[in-house]
């Protein structure tokens, strides 16, 4: 059974730092993309960041030059965040699409969420 863990969220001032990790358990064959979306209260989700199994990255443009998203390891992925703003205040989620075997259709999990306020 495939869950993701995420951590790393929590309150913090503009300007500053935070870095949120998924972990991936469970077992399966590889990952592919896996990304971040954030979700803002009355606001559709949104795509932040996302990096494929080759390790090409893409952000949303209002993130471009301060969030970074890279893979620490094989099961977990994680995303810098820096010179935070209050309108990056949302609930982030990863998204991960994996194979769970050889030869098996990709699935896609996401992660339980976890709040990022940013605030002084």
């Amino acid at each position: 059974q495939v869950q993701l863990v995420e951590s790393g969220g929590g309150l913090v001032q503009p300007g500053g730092s935070l870095r949120l990790s998924c972990a991936v358990s469970g077992r399966f064959f590889s990952i592919s993309a896996v990304g971040w979306y954030r979700q803002a209260p009355g606001k559709q989700r949104e795509l932040v960041a996302s990096i494929s199994s080759g390790s090409s990255t893409n952000y949303a443009d209002s993130v471009k030059g301060r969030f970074t998203i890279s893979r620490d390891n094989a099961r977990t992925v994680s995303l810098q965040m820096n010179s935070l703003k209050p309108e990056d205040t949302a609930v982030y989620y990863c998204n991960v699409n994996l194979y769970p075997a050889i030869a098996a259709a990709r699935e896609s999990y996401w992660g339980q969420g976890t709040q990022v306020t940013v605030s002084s």
